[in-house]
């Protein structure tokens, strides 16, 4: 039998030993895995998952190692990757191919992809190019979610509590100052949404630009263990706000702290009313820019790049 190689790069003994010997105790239990190993570490979250490259079934893998009392996550990604995988196994907006899961031991294997995370991507291009990624990226989530959307009562007070939440966490003063004021602005549109619908879907979960990946003109999304029925806003203002709090604005035009072109791309392809548009995505697009909260390890940059987000969505959020 062939032996799984230890992944090189992990950053400790211990968790080579936790990851290395979980994959080694499914391999003994199924014969599926005959001939599958463990390559380089990818990615390490305490407690949580590992993600390494690999091998299963003669084909180049990711692996997704659930760790210590994980195992149901593993799961419900896997269900969620046998659901939309039928659905968006063709054409331009695809998911990666589901290859391998072992429930008792908490591990998928999802197929390696060849291409470029958009984020890396669009930092690389030249800046006359980068706009032309949003509409894609737009369809990509439109085709994921259409099939499952359905409407019902805003949840807007939870996402609210939230938002409060995360600004009493913001360690920078300047930054803290500013979601202080964003979250009026928050309160203040929580009034208008009294009442109202929205759409929920079963939507990615953590949609932001590095984890679709391009090759050619093909985006292929991955990381869709968060998977689970939410407003369709949640998704768009993750895309968004993830460019806009780093920078990354490929139109040079900006609105609500993100790329106005890469919003009115969202807006049309999910054919959003004046309501949506006004009103409900510019509160999702607040909610997100508090809840996802600066950590102290942070460059001065990024933390300038931050406030300069903040800064233009209070201004436009008081302009609506």
């Amino acid at each position: 039998m062939t032996k799984s190689r230890v992944p090189s790069n992990l950053p400790d003994f211990d968790a080579l030993m936790g990851v290395t010997e979980r994959f080694e105790a499914a391999r003994h239990d199924d014969p599926a895995l005959h001939g599958a190993d463990l390559d380089d570490l990818l990615r390490l979250v305490p407690g949580q998952r590992a993600i390494c490259r690999g091998h299963v079934g003669g084909r180049a893998c990711i692996w997704r190692i659930f760790l210590s009392g994980q195992q149901t996550a593993a799961t419900r990604e896997w269900d969620e990757l046998q659901r939309i995988w039928p659905e968006m196994s063709t054409g331009r907006y695809k998911v990666c191919e589901p290859l391998y899961h072992s429930a008792p031991h908490g591990m998928i294997a999802v197929e390696e992809l060849p291409g470029t995370p958009l984020l890396q991507l669009l930092w690389k291009a030249p800046t006359q190019d980068r706009a032309a990624w949003l509409d894609p990226a737009a369809q990509w989530l439109r085709r994921y979610t259409e099939s499952t959307e359905s409407w019902g009562s805003s949840g807007h007070a939870g996402w609210l509590q939230r938002a409060a939440r995360g600004a009493g966490k913001q360690p920078f003063r300047a930054l803290k100052c500013l979601e202080m004021d964003i979250l009026s602005q928050l309160e203040r549109l929580a009034q208008r949404l009294e009442g109202l619908e929205w759409r929920v879907a079963i939507s990615h979960g953590d949609y932001h630009p590095n984890n679709l990946i391009a090759l050619n003109d093909t985006l292929t999304g991955i990381d869709t263990g968060g998977s689970a029925r939410t407003p369709i806003y949640k998704d768009i203002a993750r895309f968004l706000m993830h460019m806009g709090r780093r920078g990354m604005i490929p139109s040079g035009q900006r609105y609500l702290g993100v790329d106005r072109v890469g919003l009115n791309a969202f807006a049309d392809r999910f054919c959003m009313s004046n309501t949506e548009r006004q009103v409900i995505m510019p509160f999702m697009l607040g909610v997100e820019a508090l809840i996802r909260v600066e950590t102290p390890a942070l460059s001065d940059s990024r933390i300038r790049r931050a406030r300069r987000m903040s800064s233009a969505l209070l201004e436009d959020l008081k302009a609506l």
